[in-house]
């Protein structure tokens, strides 16, 4: 659920320094251009850590804002993805393409969410065993540490936190009605914002979505994805050839990772690693391809700072938020793997393939949140998207699957889903095809 934004750390490493340790006075302050970004000013917003007792102390989160002020659209706020992303590196890099046709009509705005950037968490194991990915399995004893380290500020990192920090920059901006533009997690966090304030939303566009239900089924719709999505790019005998290597060399939780890893990087599959040709090889007993994939995925992902995606958010985020085999993220710690394997059993094998049930247990979202200490769990959302909304999602897209997107559309009152044929993870920014980017464009600047 990350999107791939080519992060420049210096940007990030200009903000480390913005915030000081002490309380300030809510609202944006310290005013100046953005560092390497003509037509931006960045600033701080400050925000408390716990809105019910401010004595927890501040948080000082970084803004970009675009010099057009009066722009006729008036605000399009672009929500980073992870959780863990920053929005400050969206300014270079991702608005061209990605946002061209829209940028002279809105006011862009970004925000580094609680937790991320300069404000990161920073929980070094479990940042050196996960990187950027969702899916590679932590150790229980990286999670455990992350969880001590944060102590009880772990359950001021939800997306409910990130919700409200949103509308105190709307508020502090002076505007009354926005535009969200969420990618990856932040289609998430900007279903989360419509759903608890509508009457400030003008439009929504979801691109690659993440479903608002706060639920997760231990990976099946993306098995049945990678199932899909394979059989498109090299047949069945690619999908059979995955599932003899997952079930011989009990590889399920790193194919399932590293595949999805592509569909970010090439969604063809052939361009950098051949997958296709490296899994057939596996299968007649040639690992040497499809090793040399595994440990090129591994290695980008593992290679990730803090600064650009952080574990220790992306874990109090997602715990808290989504509802597990075990329950929430209050339930205490023991028992937990034994609901866990009852869930897991429970599933036919017809569901798992071309996995197991190794995968389905064993997934990095599952190893994450599993041995997390009991924490207060963020409140589930309710009711329907009634606000103008476009979702916008690659068919090849295994980290935010189609079907995420066709369940979120069922759930808007005002939807329309645009697929763009043969991409992968983030539509906008990542695509090859520009049928994406123009939808969008017609959605945010038609009446």
């Amino acid at each position: 659920m990350r999107v791939r934004v080519l992060v420049l750390l210096l940007v990030v490493a200009a903000f480390a320094v913005a915030g000081s340790a002490s309380a300030r006075r809510a609202g944006l302050h310290g005013m100046h251009p953005c560092p390497g970004v003509t037509g931006f000013t960045c600033s701080t917003l400050d925000v408390p850590l716990d809105r019910a007792d401010s004595s927890r102390g501040t948080l000082h989160l970084q803004v970009g804002a675009g010099d057009n002020v009066h722009a006729p659209r008036g605000v399009l706020l672009v929500l980073s993805g992870g959780p863990g992303q920053p929005g400050l590196p969206i300014l270079d890099g991702y608005l061209d393409p990605a946002l061209s046709a829209e940028q002279g009509k809105y006011r862009i705005v970004v925000l580094d969410q609680r937790g991320t950037g300069a404000g990161a968490l920073d929980c070094a194991a479990l940042q050196h065993e996960m990187g950027s990915s969702d899916l590679t399995p932590p150790s229980a004893a990286a999670v455990r540490a992350c969880s001590t380290q944060l102590g009880a500020r772990r359950q001021f990192f939800g997306t409910d936190d990130v919700v409200a920090d949103i509308d105190a920059l709307r508020q502090e901006l002076g505007v009354d009605k926005w535009s969200l533009d969420g990618i990856s997690y932040g289609t998430y966090v900007g279903e989360r914002y419509a759903l608890a304030h509508p009457s400030h939303v003008s439009k929504l566009v979801l691109d690659s979505v993440v479903p608002q239900v706060g639920e997760t089924d231990l990976g099946l719709v993306e098995f049945a994805a990678v199932r899909r999505v394979l059989r498109s790019v090299c047949g069945s005998r690619c999908v059979s050839d995955l599932a003899t290597v997952v079930r011989r060399d009990r590889l399920g939780p790193q194919l399932f990772d590293a595949l999805t890893f592509d569909s970010i990087a090439d969604p063809t599959y052939r361009k950098f690693w051949n997958v296709p040709a490296a899994l057939h090889a596996a299968r007649r007993g040639n690992r040497k391809r499809l090793n040399a994939f595994l440990a090129a995925a591994s290695r980008y992902q593992r290679d990730t700072p803090a600064a650009a995606l952080d574990q220790g958010l992306h874990a109090s985020a997602l715990c808290a938020d989504w509802r597990y085999p075990w329950g929430t993220s209050a339930v205490p710690l023991a028992g937990r793997k034994a609901k866990l394997r009852a869930a897991v059993a429970r599933i036919p094998a017809t569901k798992l393939y071309p996995f197991d049930a190794r995968t389905a247990s064993g997934n990095g979202f599952v190893r994450q949140c599993l041995p997390w200490a009991p924490t207060t769990p963020t409140p589930l959302p309710h009711g329907r998207l009634r606000v103008p909304t476009l979702l916008v999602n690659g068919t090849d897209d295994l980290s935010t699957p189609l079907a995420w997107a066709r369940q979120e559309l069922s759930l808007t009152t005002h939807g329309k889903l645009v697929l763009v044929r043969g991409a992968g993870h983030s539509v906008q920014g990542r695509a090859v095809s520009n049928a994406g980017r123009r939808a969008v464009a017609r959605f945010l600047l038609g009446s």
